[in-house]
C-alpha cells in the first residue's frame, strides 16, 4: 500500500498503531475526522517512504514524538487544528526534504527564544510555516533571517509573539504572505521589509507597533492586502501608497495617524475596502475620493475631517457600505448620493451636516442601515423605499427634521407617554384584580 486517504470520513477513536508500521506508505490522509488520543512513540520509524502525511482537523493530543522526523521523506507536515500540547519539537528540523510545515491550532510551546525556528534553518526547502495560535509568548529570533530562502508563507497569528520585528526578517526575500496580526509586537516597522519584493499580504494589525508608517511598505509592487490597524502608529499617511496600484485592502484603523488623506490614493483604482477610522485624520474629504470606482467599504470615521462631503463621492458606484460618523463634516447630504444603488449601510452622525435628507435616498432599495444622528439636518424625513424600516432612532438629534410635519423627540416624547399610560393603566388593572381576588376568598 502506497496510498492511504481516509479524511472526513467520520472516524472516532485512536489511530491504530498497525498503520504506523506500514513501510511502503507514502501519502497518509485521515484529515477531518474524530480521531483523538496520542501519537505513538515510535511514529516515523517505520515509515521511511512516507511524504506526505495530514493528521489535521482532529482531536489528537500529547505531544509530537520526536520520532517522527525518522520519516526522512517527508515533504507536507499537517499536524493542524489538534490539541497537541508540549514544546515544538527541534527534531523537526531533520526533515530536509521538508516544504510545507503546519502546527497551527494546537496548544504547542516553546522556549522564550522561540528556538524551534533555528532548527528549521536545515529544511533548505521549506516554502510554507504555519505555528498560528499555539502560546508560543516569545520573541521571534534574529536567525528568523537565516531561514530558507526559498520560503513563501510564514503564520505566525495570534501566538503571543513579543519584541521587535527583527530586521533581519528582510531576508526572506522569496516572502509571500506575512501573517503577524494578533500578537505582541512592538517597537517599529523595519526598513528591510523593502526588500521582500514579492510581498502578496501583509498582516500586522493587533500589535502594539509604534512609529510611523515607513515609505519602504510602497516598495510592494504586489501587495493586494496591507493590515497594519489596531497599532500606535503615527504621523502622516505616505504619499507614495497611492503607488501600489496592486492593493485591494487597506486597513489602517485605529491608530494614532494625524495626517489628511493623501490624494495620490485615486490611483488605487482596484481597490475594494479602505478603512482609516478612528485615527486624527483631518482637513477635507479629497475631491479624488470619487475614482475608486470599485471600492465597496470606505470608513473614514472618527476623525476630524472638515468641510462638505464632496459630490464626486458619486463616482464609487459599488459603494455597499460607508461611514463617515463621529467627523466635523458640514453642509448638505448630496443628491448624488441616490445614485450609489448599491449602498446598503451609510452612517453620517454625529457631525455638522445641514439642509434636508434627499429624497433620491428613497431609491436605494438595498439600504438597510442609515443613520444620521446628532446633525443639523431640517426638513421632512423621506417616507418611500428604505425609510419604512427605519427606526426613528436614526434621524433623533437634529434642528429641525420631521416625520410628516412632527418631529422625532415629539414622536418619542408621545411615544414614551402613551407607554407610560399602558404600563398605569395595566398596574391598576392588575391591583384591581388581586383585590378582587382576595374579596372572593374571604366571601
Amino acid at each position: 500500500m502506497r496510498w492511504l486517504s481516509l479524511s472526513n470520513s467520520n472516524f472516532m477513536g485512536p489511530i491504530p498503531t498497525s498503520i504506523f508500521n506500514i513501510s511502503s506508505l507514502e501519502v497518509l490522509s485521515l484529515v477531518e475526522n474524530h480521531l483523538l488520543g496520542n501519537l505513538p512513540s515510535n511514529t516515523g520509524l517505520w515509515l521511511p517512504n512516507l511524504n506526505t502525511l495530514y493528521l489535521g482537523l482532529n482531536k489528537l493530543s500529547g505531544i509530537i514524538p520526536d520520532s517522527i522526523s525518522n520519516a526522512s521523506k517527508l515533504v507536507t507536515l499537517d499536524l493542524g487544528e489538534n490539541a497537541f500540547a508540549g514544546l515544538i519539537p527541534k527534531a523537526l528540523g531533520n526533515l530536509q526534504l521538508l516544504k510545507f510545515l503546519n502546527l497551527a491550532n494546537n496548544n504547542l510551546r516553546s522556549s522564550p527564544e522561540l528556538s524551534f525556528l533555528t532548527s528549521f534553518v536545515n529544511c533548505k526547502q521549506l516554502k510554507e510555516l504555519g505555528i498560528s495560535f499555539n502560546p508560543l509568548n516569545g520573541i521571534l529570533p534574529t536567525n528568523i533571517g537565516n531561514l530558507s530562502a526559498s520560503l513563501e508563507n510564514i503564520y505566525a497569528d495570534s501566538c503571543g509573539i513579543k519584541g521587535n520585528i527583527p530586521s533581519e526578517i528582510g531576508n526572506l526575500s522569496n516572502l509571500a504572505f506575512l501573517h503577524l496580526q494578533q500578537n505582541d509586537l512592538t517597537g517599529s516597522i523595519p526598513s528591510t521589509v523593502k526588500v521582500l519584493g514579492k510581498l502578496q499580504i501583509l498582516y500586522l494589525s493587533n500589535n502594539r507597533l509604534q512609529g510611523s508608517i515607513p515609505d519602504d511598505l510602497c516598495q510592494f509592487k504586489n501587495m493586494g492586502d496591507l493590515q497594519l490597524n489596531h497599532n500606535e502608529l503615527s504621523g502622516l499617511i505616505p504619499e507614495c501608497l497611492g503607488n501600489i496600484t496592486s492593493l485591494r485592502y487597506l486597513y489602517l484603523d485605529s491608530n494614532k495617524l494625524s495626517s489628511s488623506i493623501p490624494t495620490s490614493l485615486r490611483n488605487l483604482k482596484d481597490i475594494l475596502e479602505i478603512n482609516m477610522s478612528t485615527n486624527s485624520l483631518n482637513g477635507n474629504l479629497p475631491l479624488e475620493l470619487g475614482n475608486l470606482k470599485v471600492a465597496i467599504l470606505i470608513n473614514l470615521s472618527m476623525n476630524q475631517f472638515i468641510g462638505e462631503i464632496p459630490r464626486t463621492i458619486i463616482g464609487m458606484q459599488n459603494l455597499v457600505n460607508l461611514s463617515l460618523a463621529y467627523n466635523k463634516l458640514q453642509g448638505p447630504i448630496p443628491d448624488s448620493f441616490g445614485n450609489m444603488v448599491s449602498l446598503e449601510f451609510l452612517d453620517l452622525s454625529h457631525n455638522d451636516l445641514s439642509g434636508v435628507i434627499p429624497k433620491s435616498l428613497e431609491t436605494l432599495s438595498h439600504l438597510s442601515y442609515l443613520n444620521v444622528f446628532f446633525n443639523k439636518l431640517r426638513g421632512q424625513i423621506p417616507i418611500g423605499g428604505p425609510f419604512a424600516n427605519f427606526t426613528i432612532q436614526s434621524f433623533m438629534s437634529n434642528e429641525a427634521l420631521c416625520v410628516g410635519g412632527i418631529s422625532p423627540s415629539i414622536v418619542v416624547h408621545w411615544i414614551s407617554k402613551v407607554v407610560s399610560k399602558v404600563l398605569q393603566w395595566s398596574l391598576s388593572s392588575h391591583n384591581g384584580l388581586n383585590k378582587e381576588s382576595k374579596h372572593g376568598k374571604h366571601g
